[in-house]
């Protein structure tokens, strides 16, 4: 590489996060296509499920002290693509439904730092009912810097002292991606590590992602005494790692410290807070940690120091519930910031059910096991596997073929399992940017499993929502179901169809014959 030159920063104001907020404003929700930044893994049936869990028990909470006259405010931060906020509210509604008890009201708030993003979300079809029920707004929310939320739908401006209801934060892949101090432990004293950042040349030219792929790091530390000074606020914090630390380096979350501070402000009840990242919250995990590599995703991302926000609470009196095991993938945290917090029982027995126990984590390890294994699964397997992800979409469609081989031998039992599965799939299906034809993938399904009505249903909703690209294989099943359920006319049409895209398909030429012969 041929470097223009260098220049040396504060590793919390390198130009490094400028070109990470240039990256979403400018991609909007395409930066979550094909995972170029990863999006599965925070948002599948299944996390959204914990979430639903957790959120639900603190909304029994809030009945059982008798608060159910105020809502309670759910704030998601760097809302994404916006399938987990969908997957949460889908759950959320059908636990209150469920259940019938009386609970507080509650508005989910999804926000992000790129205005696109806001307005797509507004205009998703799979938020309108969520929408029109009052249960879900939008706002364009600076973490680093703002202090208030402007609501999108509703036009309210939620300012400090405004909500009389814990506020509920969302944080999921959000605490990694936003500006950091990065320090250093060395002979009990705190260092400042500055980052140089070399430029390849013509950067002018370069999409934030190419760029960040072209720059280089390299650190310099510079002794910073105003960590160690009593005014700092937290010092108690600092001097632990003087005390556990050696030659170590650490990424300080100051921005989420004081983004979470400027969140509380909000509310005269505190917060819960529910955050999942790649995120240490164990001691022994910094112990001798090299300068931070930036993890590149389209986007960037480094590692959550989950144990400073955990220490930083718990002295301001919360709970904090993290696995009692080490995770690999996500790690994922419920911080219960309120007035007696032993009391939230609902709210902890939910994370120890839907994360301590088993949590998203445990589910994304045993996934990447299933997904190169679905060529040997048998038909219960699979359906065993789909119902613990919640019936995920993205599962069924790589299964599709599998699925298909095994249909033969399936059982009317593990048939009539399928079909449930598709109608709960299709019925909790959050469309991205990056579009598979679900109904298109279901209604194949369904006609080799020679159930023609709903097969029909499926396939033309495919034909409705793609017209421009529809392939003959799909007018033939069409031709086919009709016919099987004599709908004569539908047939033909179908049919006419089929030879209009493929005029020497024999088959449709034989439908068409015996038609006419009839």
């Amino acid at each position: 590489m041929t470097v223009n030159h260098t220049e040396r920063y504060r590793f919390s104001e390198a130009p490094i996060w400028n070109i990470q907020r240039e990256y979403y404003e400018e991609e909007g929700l395409k930066a979550w296509n094909n995972d170029q930044v990863p999006q599965y893994i925070t948002c599948n049936p299944m996390i959204g499920t914990a979430y639903a869990e957790m959120i639900f028990g603190f909304l029994q909470d809030r009945a059982n002290k008798g608060h159910v006259s105020e809502s309670v405010q759910i704030v998601e931060l760097g809302a994404g693509a916006g399938r987990f906020a969908f997957h949460v509210l889908h759950e959320l509604c059908k636990l209150i439904d469920y259940a019938g008890i009386k609970l507080p009201s509650f508005r989910y708030i999804m926000t992000d730092l790129a205005m696109n993003n806001v307005v797509a979300w507004q205009k998703h079809p799979a938020m309108q009912s969520f929408i029109a029920r009052g249960m879900l707004d939008f706002a364009r929310f600076d973490a680093v810097h703002d202090t208030e939320l402007k609501l999108a739908v509703s036009g309210e401006t939620i300012s400090q002292g405004d909500l009389k209801q814990p506020l509920v934060i969302v944080a999921n892949y959000f605490f990694d991606g936003i500006p950091q101090e990065l320090l250093y432990v060395g002979e009990g004293k705190i260092y400042e590590t500055d980052v140089s950042v070399e430029y390849p040349e013509h950067r002018e030219g370069l999409k934030p992602s190419e760029l960040l792929h072209k720059i280089s790091l390299s650190y310099e530390h510079r002794r910073a005494p105003e960590y160690e000074a009593d005014s700092y606020p937290y010092r108690e914090l600092i001097g632990f790692y003087q005390e556990h630390l050696e030659d170590s380096h650490i990424l300080f979350p100051s921005s989420a410290l004081t983004c979470l501070d400027r969140l509380n402000l909000l509310s005269k009840a505190g917060y819960l807070l529910i955050t999942a990242d790649k995120g240490d919250h164990l001691i022994d995990n910094f112990k001798f940690a090299g300068p931070p590599e930036l993890i590149l995703h389209g986007s960037f991302s480094f590692t959550a120091n989950y144990h400073a926000i955990q220490q930083v609470l718990e002295k301001q009196g919360a709970i904090t519930l993290f696995p009692p095991h080490h995770y690999k993938n996500i790690n994922v945290g419920c911080m219960i910031n309120v007035d007696s917090p032993e009391e939230c029982l609902q709210t902890r027995l939910a994370y120890r059910r839907f994360i301590a126990r088993y949590g998203p984590d445990d589910f994304f390890s045993l996934k990447e096991l299933v997904d190169r294994n679905i060529d040997s699964m048998g038909m219960q397997q699979f359906l065993s596997f789909w119902r613990l992800g919640g019936y995920d979409a993205e599962f069924f469609i790589q299964s599709t073929k599998r699925i298909s081989s095994l249909l033969p031998d399936a059982n009317d039992d593990e048939k009539e399992d399928l079909l449930m599965g598709i109608h709960i799939m299709t019925s909790s299906y959050y469309v991205m940017e990056q579009r598979y034809d679900l109904s298109l993938e279901a209604g194949l399904v369904l006609f080799e499993m020679e159930l023609y009505e709903e097969s029909k249903r499926y396939l033309e909703i495919s034909v409705e929502e793609d017209e421009e690209e529809i392939v003959s294989t799909v007018f033939y099943c069409l031709a086919i179901c009709c016919f099987e359920l004599e709908l004569i006319d539908e047939a033909l049409k179908y049919t006419r169809e089929l030879l209009r895209l493929e005029p020497d398909h024999e088959e449709a030429l034989a439908l068409i014959q015996g038609f006419e012969a009839e």
